[in-house]
């Protein structure tokens, strides 16, 4: 006997991606990533240690055509395991909750492209940068404007904590010490930023899109 099987509502939530046992596999999954991201870093690391830190000359090197390529290379490359680690302590907290809210890859690279540009046209001519904080700075500006662009309220909470947590690093944004980039972390502040209000921005474009009383579709079910 056939009979129609009716569409769940839009914006009901789909039981394969919610619930208890989602949400266990979702922060697992998330706390997997930062695992394997910070794990490659120390591989890279140690390799650079290895090779007599040869591989920092690979960083951006502001209006050079050959330091186009430290765009992509930079974030991989520390100036030792301690610039490094007080990298990779915020940036695993961050990273984890993007990973959470599902705006990592795309955040990222927004915030990647806008500081490595940003450094490459406004940093210091001759100077290789490298270091991972452009995208941690990115990161953080993104988690803490994120929910005014949404208007959501559980959002701008999580936004208020993380200022009040990591709300003194913020100052990197200006010139403070001649060996820091302050570049790379204004321009990954603006790509964050930047970042929060695209996705902002399509989201309610797709809300608006959306149709206002979903489909029926015929289906065959036994009886």
């Amino acid at each position: 006997m056939s009979a129609p099987t009716p569409v769940p509502p839009l914006g009901t939530p789909d039981p394969r991606r919610t619930g208890p046992l989602h949400d266990r596999a979702l922060w697992v999954r998330s706390a997997v990533v930062m695992i394997v991201i910070i794990g490659v870093l120390y591989l890279v690391e140690a390799i650079d240690a290895a090779t007599n830190m040869r591989l920092d000359d690979d960083g951006i090197v502001p209006r050079e055509s050959d330091g186009l390529a430290g765009i992509v290379w930079s974030p991989f490359l520390h100036a030792g395991f301690d610039h490094l680690t007080s990298n990779a302590t915020v940036g695993a907290v961050l990273g984890f909750l993007l990973l959470l809210a599902r705006r990592f890859v795309i955040t990222t690279a927004i915030v990647w492209i806008v500081s490595g540009f940003g450094v490459w046209l406004f940093g210091p001519a001759h100077v290789s940068t490298i270091g991972a904080s452009g995208i941690i700075f990115g990161w953080l500006a993104f988690l803490l404007v994120r929910g005014l662009f949404n208007r959501s309220p559980l959002q701008i909470v999580l936004g208020v904590v993380l200022a009040l947590i990591y709300g003194s690093v913020l100052w990197g944004v200006l010139p403070t010490q001649p060996q820091i980039s302050w570049q790379a972390h204004l321009f990954g502040a603006v790509g964050g930023v930047l970042a929060a209000s695209v996705l902002a921005g399509r989201d309610r474009r797709r809300a608006r899109s959306a149709p206002a009383t979903p489909p029926m579709y015929g289906g065959n079910t036994s009886r």
